[in-house]
């Protein structure tokens, strides 16, 4: 019996604080059996990765899957380069937007779907300084408010 639903395994929240997030997209992610295992385990970052279309493909860069512990021989390079799988329509639509209006493809989270390895990668418009000191802001004013009404409450 296979487990359904999804789970999410590692979110990249610099990216969210870095960029704004025009659209999202769902890949598969190519792997080799150690990389899946030690994803099990949790042993997985997206802080510092970027997504890049080569030749009509695309690869996820600098995405760390720890090696699995009990993997010996089979484990591969941490810092691989991994294909996404995506249909080439969409490939070819995002590499036009990419190149027209200066974007960059960001992986914004891992998770399982239905027993498979998915990415969740995110069309993205970098944000400038005063961009993210506004988000800081709403943020801490957001949690102001929220103290004071549950200390009115209470």
């Amino acid at each position: 019996m296979r487990s359904k639903g999804t789970k999410t395994i590692a979110e990249n929240r610099k990216a969210r604080h870095d960029y704004f997030v025009l659209e999202t997209y769902e890949a598969g992610i190519e792997l080799v059996g150690t990389e899946v295992k030690s994803i099990r385990l949790g042993g997985v970052n997206l802080k510092d990765s970027w997504c890049s279309i080569d030749n009509g493909e695309i690869f996820v860069r600098g995405m760390h899957i720890s090696p699995y512990e009990k993997g010996n021989i089979f484990n591969r390079d941490p810092l691989r380069l991994r294909k996404l799988l995506m249909h080439k329509r969409e490939i070819n639509k995002l590499y036009g937007t990419l190149k027209q209006e200066g974007l960059s493809l960001i992986p914004l989270s891992l998770y399982f779907k239905d027993s498979k390895v998915k990415v969740q990668v995110g069309l993205c418009k970098g944000k400038k300084l005063y961009d993210k000191r506004a988000d800081i802001a709403k943020r801490d004013a957001k949690r102001e408010i929220d103290r004071n009404m549950k200390a009115k409450n209470q």
